[in-house]
């Protein structure tokens, strides 16, 4: 009896790439001939995010806890930790400089016309001391349920060291955290498969809601955003890469699924669980993605913080106000502070655009311009977060002389299984 032929699997990448094509499709159906069905998708995307939401704050306190608390490991998380913070905070202040650079140049806002109607969007500008006490959580408790990446994080690292002053007596704790972490990656896997589906379920709605012609609304300031992280990618991440000799195919290829994660779930969050877990099998050590990669996602958003100076001055030109270069300088400096903090949560760079916008006495009704296209800027940021901080943490591994390069058979072999 002859053997079956056995047809090639789709990779998980692929099938959500057929997700987001099936979800525009659908997404136009909705618009053009039952508008009223919209509102029926929406909840088939949010499920996907839910899920993603319940593996980060047990993940990020396990890989943490048990990488920090391991011998010797958290006498070394002082120096990674200001290397880490030293990179990203070279790396996010040129894509500040980008976006106002950009914005300039292309003059999007010039000519339009603010609408007159309330926006609905209220923000305050967040002091030094404001972001100061956001790092120590009152609760963990509620850092945890609230979903404050930065608030788990501290409290994680503290938790970490104390257990690991504690020596043999919290060896128990430690291999508790290890069980804990390994399970919640085998739950990531769980969730991913539903991932094709959320997806699209997304792109559905998005396209469903604001029909095709949110692919044109706005369309010069989307491709100056596009154009400037492009720039972004070309000249400040591939030479980053270059420099500190990261093998550049082995990490596309590791990093492109979280990176359409990212781009199509407007995510960081969604991603992150799956991209602890490549950068893992791209030959980083745990206890280094655990810290380095969340850390990253409250002080390295270089697509958050690119977009933020080309939007607040995008809604400068379009309420006629002109900025001084002075004047930019110090919002450039003013976002260098408040965009710390926002990663994982879709759209919550509006709220920092807010903030940023009452503080310069800009109005606040000319972020209703953006809120049309903003889920088109939101996947190329979101993405460029991701990609940004995979990369980070590659290059702290590498400055820590403890990258160990996965050979393509590794990859091979972790893409069959489904883990890359």
């Amino acid at each position: 009896m002859a053997e079956a032929v056995r047809r090639p699997r789709l990779s998980l990448t692929q099938q959500i790439f057929i997700g987001l094509g099936l979800g525009v499709l659908l997404g136009w159906f909705v618009n053009v001939y039952h508008p009223d069905w919209v509102a029926n998708i929406r909840p088939f995307s949010q499920i996907f995010l839910r899920m993603i939401k319940m593996v980060i704050a047990p993940l990020i306190f396990a890989t943490l806890v048990a990488g920090i608390a391991g011998a010797g490991h958290f006498k070394q998380v002082g120096r990674m930790g200001l290397k880490a913070i030293i990179y990203f905070e070279i790396v996010t202040t040129i894509a500040l400089i980008l976006g106002l650079v950009a914005v300039n140049l292309v003059k999007p806002g010039v000519g339009l016309q603010l609408p007159t109607e309330p926006s609905g969007i209220t923000g305050t500008a967040q002091t030094w001391r404001d972001i100061l006490l956001h790092l120590v959580p009152e609760s963990v408790i509620q850092a945890m349920a609230t979903g404050d990446v930065l608030q788990i994080v501290v409290f994680s690292i503290i938790f970490g060291v104390a257990l690991g002053i504690l020596g043999e007596k919290g060896r128990p704790m430690v291999q508790w955290c290890e069980i804990l972490a390994e399970t919640m990656f085998k739950f990531t896997n769980i969730v991913m498969h539903y991932a094709p589906i959320g997806v699209g379920a997304a792109m559905a709605y998005t396209v469903g809601h604001g029909g095709l012609s949110v692919l044109k609304n706005l369309g010069l300031l989307v491709l100056t955003l596009y154009g400037a992280l492009i720039v972004f990618f070309l000249l400040v991440l591939l030479p980053i890469a270059i420099i500190f000799k990261v093998p550049n195919r082995k990490f596309f290829r590791a990093v492109r699924e979280p990176a359409v994660i990212a781009f199509s779930t407007t995510s960081s969050e969604a991603a992150l669980p799956r991209a602890m877990e490549v950068l893992e099998r791209l030959g980083v050590p745990r206890r280094i993605v655990s810290f380095i990669l969340p850390l990253g996602y409250s002080f390295n958003l270089d697509g958050t913080t690119l977009y933020l100076s080309l939007a607040a001055v995008f809604v400068a030109q379009a309420a006629g106000v002109e900025l001084t270069i002075g004047q930019q300088i110090t919002m450039l400096l003013t976002l260098m502070l408040t965009s710390k903090g926002v990663a994982g949560v879709p759209r919550a760079s509006l709220v920092i655009l807010a903030g940023t916008l009452a503080s310069y006495n800009l109005p606040l009704v000319g972020i209703t311009l953006i809120l049309g296209v903003d889920e088109l800027m939101d996947m190329a940021r979101t993405m460029t977060n991701v990609v940004g901080n995979c990369l980070a943490t590659v290059v702290v591994a590498k400055w820590e002389g403890e990258f160990k390069e996965a050979s393509d058979a590794d990859l091979d072999a972790a893409a069959a299984r489904g883990e890359i």
